[in-house]
């Protein structure tokens, strides 16, 4: 997304529609972030689980930092993933001192099980409270919005 905030000024319209969005799309992640994982994974376990499949091997300090906790808590997350058996902690190569997470392969399935599972529980209450036109109205919205995210 570009900023052009020095190009025009923003219409009634767009600040509506720009406010609107950040609203939904804010409370729709909440919302999926939220719903209980499978396998009984708690909300900030699975939030983990994501960040790991994104970053890549990452320090139990980098995790808090970028899931906006304090690494006390942290630790008690990663303690309930290795146990589990999704992730795994060794030595850092670049620095032995140090310690790092990565996703095992019963990890990684376990990730994408759970989105799948999200996205079907969201698919459920989208057919449950929509008809087909304002399914599709939805589906040109996000291709809208699409446009407006790439850079």
């Amino acid at each position: 997304m570009t900023d052009n905030s020095d190009d025009l000024p923003v219409s009634e319209p767009a600040l509506r529609a720009a406010t609107a969005t950040w609203v939904v799309l804010s409370r729709l992640r909440r919302t999926l972030r939220e719903m209980p994982g499978e396998g009984g994974m708690s909300p900030s376990q699975a939030s983990a689980l994501v960040r790991l499949d994104k970053l890549g091997p990452s320090s139990a300090s980098e995790l808090a930092a970028a899931e906006g906790m304090r690494p006390q808590s942290m630790a008690k997350i990663v303690t309930a993933l290795l146990e589990a058996g999704y992730v795994v902690r060794r030595p850092d190569p670049e620095d032995g001192r140090r310690q790092v997470i990565s996703l095992t392969e019963q990890g990684r399935t376990q990730r994408h099980g759970d989105r799948r599972a999200r996205q079907a529980l969201l698919a459920r209450a989208l057919q449950e409270q929509c008809t087909a036109q304002q399914l599709q109205t939805i589906v040109e919205a996000m291709a809208l919005l699409e446009e407006v995210a790439q850079p």
